[in-house]
């Protein structure tokens, strides 16, 4: 019976959610209420959300990722048990030129991060002595 109801599940959804293991946030009630979450799994257009215990929570939510820094405005489409399946009100937009520019800047920032620690370790190299590399 419950691999029918997943089955039923995974078959109305857009796209296959992929595994996560990210904490998360639930702000409702204008945000004077926030409960916290583990999002198991996650998609551009929903996400799992599993609780420490039974909850009752409304059913627009506010959901901060803060690894990601990343809050979306939800919307719990079933509950079972701890288990919460929200649908993203407004879904992640997947734009590949945004995450590409994203990932420039990340990158940029560990090369200057890579240029910091190599001038560091030539400092110490020079502060240390010939014996330095030997160690």
């Amino acid at each position: 019976m419950a691999t029918e109801t997943l089955q039923r599940q995974s078959e109305r959804r857009r796209v296959v959610r992929q595994k996560s293991f990210l904490r998360g946030m639930v702000y409702f009630n204008n945000r004077r209420s926030v409960l916290d979450c583990l999002i198991r799994d996650i998609s551009p257009y929903g996400a799992r959300l599993i609780f420490s215990d039974s909850v009752t929570v409304p059913d627009a939510l506010d959901l901060y990722i803060p690894q990601k820094d990343q809050s979306l405005r939800v919307h719990v489409i079933w509950r079972h048990g701890q288990d919460l399946g929200v649908a993203f009100t407004q879904a992640e937009k997947v734009d590949s030129q945004a995450d590409s520019g994203d990932l420039a800047e990340r990158v940029a920032r560990i090369e200057v991060e890579l240029a910091s620690l190599k001038r560091v370790m030539k400092k110490l190299k020079a502060d240390s002595g010939p014996d330095f590399d030997a160690a």
